[in-house]
């Protein structure tokens, strides 16, 4: 697991990160969401020893990143896809972190073949595309086979195949009983991939629950509802308590009810419906409507 304790980093007078407190727990994807300058970065960058702390604490596996002996092998991150040697090649760029943990040459194959660049092996990492780099942090942060993954932005720079890998990977290696804790600014990947959320904003924790939960919690979700007798059933829900907009004739948005209780309401009153279509707020819709309030 990653356990945040209080955690708060100051430079100067701007505190990036005011007391963040959670847990990111194994077998699910966790998204880590907020805007620009929310504290995101900050935040992983001290779960790996990289800034130090203020005050408080970030464990993996119950220690500091720096205590663990063979770290690599514990937490696999990447936080910048460009933070590699551009004279070096891929697999030497690869060869040389795996040789400071007694890692395998042939673990270095595999995650290049994972990452989609085993063809590109032998070319130098500096003249390496946006997705090339971004894959290549990736393999390295697979190279050890680590139980934590943490990746910033993963998806920055990627094709749509680049995107499907990384969404079908982060998925397996929570299925696989890992922690993994992404971040990243497209709300419709996070939708998809991510199973928990923890949303910060000017670098404190404003959110850290369910993706269901949240949409359900924040995002205001509406039914569609198509009636001949449109007019009665608009009365009967607005006198229920729900929010009616008549779109056009015969047909009516529904905001304050579900659809069983608009369904139940409608049969109570003998009134016909010909469409009762549910719409549910998205991730987009309900992160913004956050982000607002």
């Amino acid at each position: 697991m990653i356990e945040v304790d209080g955690l708060t980093k100051r430079f100067g007078d701007t505190t990036a990160v005011d007391d963040v407190s959670f847990t990111v727990r194994p077998g699910q994807v966790t998204g880590f969401l907020g805007p620009n300058g929310a504290g995101k970065s900050t935040t992983m960058r001290m779960m790996i020893g990289l800034d130090r702390p203020t005050s408080g604490t970030a464990l993996v596996n119950g220690r500091p990143y720096r205590r663990h002996p063979a770290p690599l092998c514990v937490v696999g991150a990447l936080l910048e896809g460009r933070a590699l040697h551009r004279g070096r090649s891929a697999r030497a760029h690869l060869l040389g972190l795996a040789r400071t943990h007694g890692i395998p040459a042939r673990r270095v194959d595999e995650v290049l073949a994972e990452a989609g660049l085993g063809a590109a092996a032998g070319r130098r990492a500096g003249d390496f595309s946006l997705g090339m780099s971004q894959r290549l942090g990736v393999a390295a942060a697979l190279l050890g086979d680590p139980a934590v993954v943490i990746l910033d932005e993963p998806v920055n720079g990627l094709d749509p195949d680049g995107v499907l890998w990384i969404r079908t990977m982060l998925k397996d290696l929570a299925a696989q009983g890992r922690t993994v804790l992404v971040s990243s600014h497209l709300m419709s990947e996070m939708a998809v991939t991510a199973d928990h959320l923890l949303i910060l904003s000017s670098g404190r924790l404003l959110t850290d629950t369910t993706v269901d939960a949240f949409i359900s919690g924040v995002g205001a979700s509406r039914c569609l509802v198509r009636s001949p007798e449109a007019a009665r059933l608009r009365e009967v829900l607005v006198a229920d308590g729900a929010v009616v907009t008549s779109l056009e004739p015969g047909l009516l948005e529904v905001r304050g009810r579900d659809a069983p209780e608009i369904g139940t309401a409608a049969a109570a009153h003998r009134l016909v419906l010909h469409e009762l279509t549910p719409h549910r707020a998205s991730l987009e819709q309900a992160y913004m409507e956050l982000m607002a309030s």
